[in-house]
């Protein structure tokens, strides 16, 4: 059985661990001892590990699993948005001393959330990955790596309608966790490397449709206002992909 390690076991990391579990023996990460054993109990082989954004004054060791594993799926944050540029490049530092000379498939999760917030039409070609500070350094060190840019996570108690919401005419980027999980799995089976994927269900309706869905009430008659589309054409032609969840809508 091969074997998969996913750095990073949140809540998008637990259920890729999940979906792969009945195919592939996998090996995780947890920031907590607590983490590390609930994981365990679940039939995971886990490991403590963190990756602060600060620097440390002693090098992290390699994942002691790393030479036994086919492929790796990171998905701790590292599009940038959220933090500064040192802060970034300690964790990334950090995170490349743990997975150390590893040269299999490797995966991992960025945003879209790194295409300007500007109304119009975004597809991989938009900005390249030399452009994503995170992005850049870990494909500078794993040209193999592929880099998944999600958009909007949801799916099981992730849903719109429980969130403070503005702006309820601008079109949402949504994708289910299901459909992810699905990517990855057909990229792993296709031994893909080195490609740059946005993934994010095809369909956009306004957040209003979506939370009148969620709610179970009928669609507003509002028309879709302005606002930013993430496209996923490259993902469904290359892999000839079909979306489980194409429509935020039905997410629910």
């Amino acid at each position: 059985m091969k074997k998969i390690g996913i750095i990073g076991c949140g809540w998008l990391g637990s259920r890729i661990a999940a979906s792969l579990s009945d195919r592939y023996e996998i090996y995780t990460t947890a920031t907590t001892k607590e983490k590390a054993e609930e994981l365990t109990s679940k039939g995971f082989n886990a490991y403590v590990a963190s990756f602060p954004d600060y620097q440390l004054e002693e090098k992290i060791q390699q994942w002691k699993e790393i030479p036994e594993l086919d492929a790796v799926i990171i998905t701790i944050p590292l599009s940038g948005k959220s933090c500064c540029a040192s802060s970034l490049y300690n964790r990334i530092q950090h995170l490349l001393a743990f997975v150390g000379d590893f040269k299999g498939q490797m995966f991992v999760m960025s945003s879209t959330g790194v295409y300007p917030d500007s109304p119009g039409e975004y597809n991989e070609e938009s900005l390249s990955v030399e452009s994503v500070q995170g992005e850049r350094l870990i494909s500078n060190t794993y040209p193999q790596v592929n880099v998944l840019r999600l958009a909007g996570l949801m799916g099981d108690n992730r849903l719109l309608k429980n969130y403070n919401v503005s702006n309820l005419q601008a079109p949402v980027n949504h994708i289910h966790y299901a459909d992810i999980c699905h990517v990855i799995e057909k990229m792993i089976e296709k031994r893909s490397e080195g490609k740059l994927y946005n993934v994010s269900a095809p369909l956009h309706p306004s957040k209003a449709q979506v939370i009148n869905a969620q709610n179970n009430l009928a669609a507003p008659e509002d028309m879709i206002g302005e606002g930013k589309i993430i496209l996923s054409s490259k993902l469904i032609s290359e892999l000839d992909f079909v979306f489980e969840y194409p429509d935020p809508r039905a997410f629910h």
